[in-house]
């Protein structure tokens, strides 16, 4: 991929700065005065159940969707000013593998790439490039009808890096995936970072979160809860180890209410997080001999569950 530019002085701005962002749909507020700002070179994460504003709050990023208040600051500039500029720069990759199904892997890239005014010897070479790093350059002549979930996914990503963008915005990009190809799409996502592209990545797998994440925030009912590095945002909240514990009883309960210890409770099964008693595992594993104890390194998933609740969404 092309280097990003110099922005020169040395300094780098923020390549997305958000303000008091609103929106509201009627009398239904969607994003609730967030503000975050996204640095160049940067995996940025916005994460939230379902309902929690992600969404909204990309829409507006990419200008799909007008915002209802607030400041919204894309490279530098508002993004209202001159958004045809801002476009430019940006790649989206949406949540739906919205291809052309009546063109090939190849005519699918070189038909959107219209879209960015690029010259036809441009956008053949680009399109070169980007099926080779996607390991599609072997199915080019292929109709989209018989691609795999994985390799379309692959083209959807492929096709928002047509115009060499400074921003990339993925929502959702690995839904649907089978493990394998997840992993070959981390492999490209941290390979473009690593070449200086800045991310912004919604997704509900905290795995990929935590792999491919600099910073995030976590989101619920359209207001940030937190913001940090993941690893610190893990410490912080549930410690190195959680313990996890089923069934449960009173028995159970009383246990740990007595030794002060913190604890939520979810059908049949209980977790301990934060605790300060290297030997607590050993001892509830000797005190309730039987049960299925189980101790294991904390993870983003264990925050986001302390923080946004467990119960279904609709």
């Amino acid at each position: 991929m092309q280097p990003l530019p110099d922005w020169g002085n040395g300094v780098a701005p923020n390549v997305i700065t958000a303000k008091n962002l609103r929106k509201s749909f009627g009398t239904f507020t969607a994003v609730d005065g967030i503000s975050f700002a996204v640095q160049k070179a940067e995996c940025f994460g916005l994460l939230g159940p379902n309902g929690a504003g992600k969404t909204s709050t990309i829409r507006m990023l990419y200008g799909y969707s007008p915002s209802s208040g607030g400041e919204l600051h894309l490279f530098d500039q508002r993004i209202t000013d001159d958004w045809r500029t801002v476009k430019n720069r940006i790649g989206v990759c949406q949540q739906e593998d919205n291809l052309d199904p009546d063109l090939s892997v190849r005519d699918n890239l070189l038909t959107y790439a219209r879209y960015f005014n690029l010259a036809a010897a441009d956008a053949r070479a680009t399109t070169g490039r980007l099926l080779k790093f996607f390991a599609l350059d072997n199915r080019a002549a292929t109709n989209i009808r018989e691609l795999s979930g994985g390799m379309k996914r692959r083209l959807v990503l492929a096709r928002s890096l047509i115009n060499n963008p400074d921003l990339l915005i993925l929502d959702e990009p690995t839904t649907g995936l089978d493990p394998q190809s997840r992993h070959q799409v981390w492999e490209r996502l941290e390979e473009l970072k690593t070449g200086g592209l800045t991310i912004l990545l919604t997704t509900h797998y905290m795995e990929e979160a935590a792999r491919l994440c600099d910073r995030l925030v976590i989101m619920n009912q359209g207001r940030i809860l937190v913001e940090g590095r993941p690893h610190e945002l893990i410490r912080q909240y549930v410690g190195r180890e959680v313990i996890e514990i089923a069934p449960t009883d009173a028995a159970l309960i009383t246990c740990l209410q007595s030794r002060g210890l913190h604890f939520e409770t979810f059908g049949q099964r209980l977790v301990i997080h934060n605790q300060a008693d290297t030997g607590l595992f050993a001892a509830l594993t000797e005190i309730f001999d039987g049960r299925r104890c189980t101790l294991r390194p904390a993870t983003l998933e264990d925050v986001f569950l302390h923080l946004t609740g467990r119960e279904l969404r609709e």
